[in-house]
């Protein structure tokens, strides 16, 4: 199977799409998706576990195991032997979404800056990337980064809102940079400008979903066939064609997921 356009980062585990999960993933592949990644660490792990049976179901799907920030309070040895079980099914690529949120803090900083670090050495013990959460922390993300990982880690820092400073070390240390919706939202010509002056070849376009629909979709559940805005507006600020972005990051996320 060829790569085209990717959604690297959907939740699709999550019970908003309980009644159509079917209908949706259809409308993905009709609307030329041809691999999706279903991330855990959205919830529990039983979110993750989840994921890797969608993923087991669908050859074009591939997952993701760990325990958001906003969780990170509940991480333990239990969850922790959880997810080194699921990195060890080929379905499962990286570990995530794991990461720092400090401006909802729905757990201390340093438990989630402890479940960062023992993520990352999952990462490094499973050989696979991570896939990372920053929100209003990026100097602590790196502190943790240079920390644990000094060498550099394969990974995406994922939904980026970020600056360019923060964008280039990032890229520097050896990670991707993935835009989701937010990049189309009236409000974001800053996002916008930052994202013209990044590689295409270190991008990557996501949903995010089931949040942060794209216009024209606003207010309502986000679903992975919206990536097309997200690629589209990319396409954009490059100017380039939208073929050439959906080659980019194609390229970009087969590299980085083990999709083929």
């Amino acid at each position: 199977m060829s790569v085209g356009l990717v959604d690297s980062h959907c939740h699709l585990s999550d019970r908003r799409y309980d009644s159509d999960r079917d209908a949706v993933i259809e409308r993905a592949r009709a609307a030329g998706l041809t691999h999706l990644v279903a991330v855990g660490g959205g919830g529990p792990i039983a979110d993750s576990e989840a994921s890797y049976e969608l993923a087991k179901r669908f050859g074009f799907m591939r997952s993701t195991a760990g325990i958001h920030p906003h969780d990170a309070k509940s991480y333990d040895d239990g969850i922790e032997a959880r997810i080194a079980a699921l990195l060890e099914k080929p379905e499962v690529v990286a570990v995530g979404e794991t990461g720092l949120d400090y401006y909802y803090e729905h757990s201390p900083r340093p438990a989630q800056r402890d479940a960062l670090a023992r993520h990352i050495a999952l990462a490094l013990s499973a050989a696979k990337p991570i896939v990372l959460h920053c929100r209003d922390a990026d100097d602590d993300l790196r502190q943790v980064l240079s920390s644990e990982a000094p060498g550099g880690l394969r990974g995406v820092v994922h939904c980026f809102t970020g600056d360019y400073r923060h964008a280039s070390w990032y890229l520097d240390y050896g990670l991707l940079v993935s835009f989701s919706g937010i990049l189309c939202f009236p409000k974001s010509q800053d996002l916008r400008n930052t994202a013209a002056r990044l590689p295409l070849a270190r991008l990557m376009v996501e949903t995010d979903s089931p949040y942060l629909a794209p216009p024209p979709h606003r207010g309502r559940r986000n679903e992975p066939a919206f990536v097309a805005q997200v690629a589209e507006t990319l396409a954009a600020v490059h100017d380039v064609s939208i073929d050439a972005v959906v080659e980019a990051t194609a390229r970009n996320a087969a590299a980085l997921f083990s999709l083929s």
